[in-house]
């Protein structure tokens, strides 16, 4: 007994359909490694603050798993503005930062002037705006 022609056209579209999955598992792309999602997160190793004159300040940051040089420059700028705040002033502005990476390890050597009131300058941070933006984004400041 054999199959109507409308069953045989079915098995031989769904055995057509099987072929070509079979063949398409075998050209999936081979990892090369971590993947975004693979990746460690990024951890805040510390930071090491030093005054180096009455408004002007050096934070040294550390962070491992960074995924831009901005993640750690933000790590910095979060540090300057709750060291200002500690300290009783309100703003801050920023004068350089350097950033070195060393065996997966980066660091910042910021410096920063720090002010009761809005000092002159492009690169200026207001530090209460700023501390509260670093905790909504789950940076930690000093």
């Amino acid at each position: 007994m054999g199959l109507a022609p409308r069953h045989a056209a079915r098995l031989s579209i769904l055995a057509g359909i099987g072929a070509v999955s079979v063949a398409m598992a075998g050209c999936q792309p081979a990892s090369d490694g971590p993947t975004l999602q693979e990746a460690p997160p990024a951890t805040y190793d510390g930071v090491e603050t030093r005054l180096l004159d009455e408004d002007l300040v050096n934070f040294r940051a550390q962070m491992t798993g960074v995924a831009t040089r901005a993640d750690l420059d933000a790590y910095a700028r979060c540090a300057a503005a709750q060291y200002t705040l500690i300290r009783g002033y309100s703003f801050a502005r920023h004068v350089r930062t350097t950033i070195t990476e060393e065996g997966g390890v980066w660091a910042a050597d910021a410096v920063y002037t720090i002010s009761p009131d809005l000092p002159r300058g492009l690169q200026t941070l207001e530090a209460e705006v700023v501390t509260a933006d670093c905790a909504e984004q789950g940076i930690p400041t000093v």
